[in-house]
């Protein structure tokens, strides 16, 4: 999946921690064991040498069966001693074992090379906890839009602003549902301030973001200012690796940034770049399509107009109505 390389690496802080937390714990059981019996720490101690003499005993030859299985019934012995000293206690031989947050990979992340199910619990969950630190993605769900706030008419080519709004609500909330990084179309959002795209656009986010893609939200005016200030050495970061590779970018209020050559430049990269690799993009804009080629060039406009699939919004300012 596309996360965001800071999105991994608060993942793996919070296995790291667990792992910690788990040995720690398993530590400080049997410090309190000994503290109340020592003779289970001396009885660890010759059960950790055991290892030793068996070794030693193969390398100096003699009777290595018969020394191996003097061995096996004095380490048999010990533990059957420890094990009564942990009854004694109302413990077991596992009280004395780390009690990893996950058991399949002892919090590592990762099984013979394979990520864990863990660490994609965790990656999705870091990833919607971002989402939600910057933007309102509680109150943008597809539950919460209402299409009864959009007009019943005019007619526009026999349907009205309700029916039409229904129709694009219907097709995102199956876009979202059925999101693939390769294959998915890109969209673009066109309509006047305050018609639901940022809120479409953030529930398709979210409920992608579950079904566990790598999702990049944010307004271009925020994004490319990120750029901006990497690229002239006034912040760190590698936002452009993020915006490349996610599964799911979306730019949202493209064209009210400021434009200059060098955010002009760095959106028709980020296009470009994603459409040579097969990656969507939902772009929402204020913008008609002939000011979208006045100010990103034709290149730009060729390459969106082209190859996105367009979804205008009709009806009027839900945000007034509802402030209303």
């Amino acid at each position: 999946m596309g996360y965001d390389r800071a999105v991994y690496d608060a993942a793996n802080e919070i296995l790291a921690a667990r792992r910690l937390h788990a040995e720690q714990e398993a530590e400080r059981r049997r410090a309190d064991l000994y503290r109340v019996q020592p003779r289970a720490q001396e009885i660890d101690r010759k059960l950790s040498r055991a290892g030793t003499a068996a070794a030693r005993a193969v390398l100096h030859g003699g009777d290595v069966r018969q020394n191996l299985e003097q061995l096996r019934r004095r380490s048999h012995a010990l533990r059957e001693e420890l094990r009564a000293l942990l009854a004694q206690q109302n413990m077991t031989e596992a009280d004395l074992e780390p009690h990893y947050h996950c058991p399949l990979c002892q919090d590592r992340g990762n099984i013979d090379g394979r990520m864990c199910r863990c660490m994609k619990s965790l990656l999705k969950e870091e990833a919607l906890r971002r989402l939600n630190a910057d933007t309102p993605l509680k109150l943008c769900s597809f539950e919460s839009f209402d299409v009864s706030y959009y007009p019943e008419t005019p007619q526009i080519n026999g349907s009205s602003p309700q029916q039409m709004m229904e129709r694009i609500f219907l097709y995102c909330r199956k876009y979202a549902e059925t999101f693939n990084a390769h294959t998915t179309e890109s969209l673009l959002m066109t309509g006047k301030t305050g018609l639901g795209k940022t809120h479409l656009s953030l529930a398709i986010a979210g409920r992608v973001t579950e079904r566990g893609f790598g999702v990049v939200y944010g307004s271009a005016e925020n994004l490319l200012k990120k750029l901006q200030d990497e690229h002239f050495g006034r912040s760190r970061g590698d936002t452009m690796n993020s915006l490349l590779n996610c599964d799911l970018l979306i730019l949202d209020d493209l064209g009210t940034e400021f434009r200059s050559s060098f955010t002009v430049a760095a959106i028709y990269n980020i296009i470009n770049s994603r459409q040579l690799t097969e990656k969507p993009v939902i772009i929402s804009t204020n913008l008609s399509l002939k000011e979208l080629t006045e100010y990103y060039t034709e290149r730009f406009s060729s390459r969106v107009i082209g190859s996105y699939t367009c979804i205008p919004f009709v009806g009027n300012d839900v945000r007034q109505m509802k402030h209303r």
